[in-house]
């Protein structure tokens, strides 16, 4: 069964192919928007990331330890 962590690093693992999925679609057919999505999406995800690692705080995990059980 998926505990909290392991889906969470699947939800990043999908992020992270959205964004390569937006910023393959903004170079190949010239739209700058789709661009501007992938570099926001990398940025968020860089951030939230980066405070995860440095506080030890993630709410998308907070959130997701309600819903699923913790790993052990």
């Amino acid at each position: 069964m998926l505990c909290a962590e392991r889906l969470q690093r699947l939800i990043q693992a999908s992020i992270l192919g959205f964004v390569l999925l937006f910023a393959a679609l903004g170079i190949q057919g010239g739209e700058r928007s789709m661009l501007q999505i992938a570099f926001l999406l990398q940025v968020a995800m860089m951030v939230m990331l980066v405070i995860a690692g440095l506080t030890g705080f993630c709410p998308g995990l907070k959130i997701l330890k309600k819903i699923f059980p913790p790993c052990e």
